[in-house]
């Protein structure tokens, strides 16, 4: 039973004694016992001893049930966070999307699409998906564009890929709002063609993906996936 306060487990002792000797006296008789343990709620609770290096139960599950993702702009050698937000047209865009996993099983970053706009609304127009279907960073299949994951990975729990800077064409504001979905896998999970990172490779004309085999990046090619 769970109260405000308290989770009880509770239980009866049945005595059910047989009649022996005389059947016109009895020196027996039967019993129920109800036996009740209570745990506060808020508390630790173990059936071994709670050694003080342990870290409190609540914050141990909070940690496990939140993963802190992160996008961050970095600069063109990948050592800090960019300070600045304004590209000239010609300059690329430096993207890192992270995981914070210490209290996870190893966990492996992908991000699943990002969104342009031109206003803080997701959902406004125009739009321009330079990464859709799933990992596929369709930007870097067009002409005037470079665009590709950084591969290999500098950690399973990081994903840095690279942007040619663009504009919205008639918009005189100039200004760009980027909204990504980023997901996580199993680190020991294969990548299939729901979670992958896929650059298009101009020389080879082919999709290359960043891990796994080369068939899970063929669906980017018929943007479905």
């Amino acid at each position: 039973q769970v109260t405000h306060d308290a989770l009880i487990y509770s239980t009866s002792l049945n005595y059910n004694p047989v009649p022996t000797g005389n059947p016109v006296v009895v020196r027996t008789s039967p019993a129920a016992v109800l036996v009740e343990c209570h745990y506060p709620r808020r508390d630790n609770v173990s059936s071994n001893g709670v050694k003080p290096t342990w870290a409190p139960f609540w914050s141990t599950l909070s940690a496990e049930e939140k993963l802190p993702f992160s996008l961050r702009l970095m600069n063109d050698d990948w050592s800090t966070e960019r300070v600045s937000t304004i590209f000239q047209l010609g300059e690329v865009l430096h993207f890192q999307a992270g995981v914070n996993t210490e209290n996870h099983t190893p966990l492996r970053l992908f991000v699943d699409s990002c969104v342009a706009t031109p206003r803080p609304d997701r959902s406004s127009s125009p739009q321009y998906a330079f990464i859709d279907f799933s990992g596929c960073l369709v930007d870097g299949q067009l002409d005037d564009a470079t665009s590709t994951f950084v591969s290999p990975r500098p950690r399973q729990d990081v994903l840095q890929f690279a942007v040619d800077a663009f504009k919205f064409a008639g918009d005189s504001s100039n200004l760009i709002y980027i909204t990504c979905h980023l997901k996580v896998s199993l680190a020991d999970q294969a990548p299939d063609p729901l979670n992958k990172a896929c650059s298009f490779n101009k020389a080879s004309n082919l999709w290359t993906p960043v891990e796994g085999t080369w068939d899970v990046c063929s669906c980017c090619e018929v943007r479905s996936c």
